[in-house]
């Protein structure tokens, strides 16, 4: 236990470090090779954003904990939706322009819906697992589909003015992804470790962690890049981060924990946390379909899901225990 705590930090910040190489050299390699400005905001950006979450799925799957692994990929869209939203909504209101990512925001409640529908028995089965990851692999060929058409969207615009900030060279891009994906595999193995041994310390549940603490951790860095997006006008990559990360967390991190191994959930699962990850998708679905044109996303929108938050962690405290 002495070495666990340092060690979760030491695992998180390998992650963060990781994930921004792997996206970095990903997005230079898939830029320099033709693919499509929407395709790399759709896919490369939003998906890459939760290569934490993927690799730490993996690596408790594989070690038989998949319920750290579920919740962690559970624990971030929550985070995600909620306290990561919650807060750049409260630092700079949001227009979302986008027509893609509103055609998205359905998507992402059809995800949480599904899920809530396959495991509402209390079991993650292979089977479930499996319908979730053929759920993301129709994902990939919409995005791509997309990609085709949208040429003018705003995200498309948006994500063609980062593209030319990124660095030209294409061995400089490999390297960020080899060393982004090497570090990603090591923080993952010690985070995974490292929680698993706190989780032991605490009495508390492998699920309650990854839903906690390392989901927490997993995520607030998007609400930094984030942040950065919405100062530059970028509201749509923004946005795009947020419900990419949900949907690859939903189908892609979920689906391979349980395709690993299968997971018992306890009911608390099924009402605090399903339900409130499928009422957070519903709520953004509303929020940005509503209206005919750009839909905003205000202050006090930001306040609500900052208050979302804090009740679900109260809620997570009190009703956690030994599991």
């Amino acid at each position: 236990m002495l070495y666990a705590i340092p060690a979760l930090f030491a695992g998180l910040i390998l992650l963060i470090w990781g994930a921004e190489r792997a996206v970095e050299g990903t997005s230079t390699l898939a830029a320099r090779h033709g693919l499509p400005p929407m395709a790399v905001g759709l896919v490369v950006v939003g998906f890459g954003s939760a290569a934490p979450e993927l690799v730490v799925a993996l690596h408790a799957a594989s070690l038989g904990h998949p319920a750290l692994a579920l919740g962690s990929a559970w624990g971030a869209n929550i985070v995600a939706m909620s306290l990561v939203l919650g807060c750049l909504l409260w630092i700079t209101p949001l227009t979302l322009r986008s027509q893609v990512l509103q055609r998205e925001l359905p998507l992402m409640l059809a995800a949480a819906l599904l899920t809530a529908v396959l495991v509402w028995d209390g079991v993650l089965s292979r089977i479930d697992a499996g319908l979730l990851l053929l759920g993301f692999v129709g994902l990939l060929v919409w995005s791509w589909r997309q990609s085709a058409t949208g040429r003018d969207d705003a995200l498309t615009q948006e994500t063609r003015a980062e593209m030319r900030l990124l660095p030209d060279s294409t061995a400089r891009a490999l390297l960020s992804v080899v060393f982004g994906w090497t570090a990603l595999a090591a923080g993952g193995w010690l985070l995974v470790w490292s929680a698993i041994e706190v989780a032991v310390w605490l009495g508390v549940s492998d699920l309650v962690l990854g839903l906690g603490v390392v989901a927490l951790g997993t995520t607030l860095p998007e609400l930094a890049s984030c942040v950065v997006a919405a100062r530059k006008g970028e509201d749509d990559l923004a946005l795009g981060q947020v419900l990419g990360t949900g949907l690859f967390n939903t189908l892609a991190v979920a689906g391979l924990a349980g395709l690993i191994e299968p997971l018992d959930l306890p009911p608390q699962v099924l009402w605090r946390d399903l339900l409130l990850m499928a009422v957070l998708a519903f709520v953004l679905y509303r929020l940005g379909t509503s209206t005919n044109g750009p839909a905003r996303l205000g202050r006090r929108t930001g306040q609500a899901l900052v208050g979302v938050f804090v009740l679900h962690t109260l809620a997570l405290l009190l009703t956690s225990g030994p599991g």
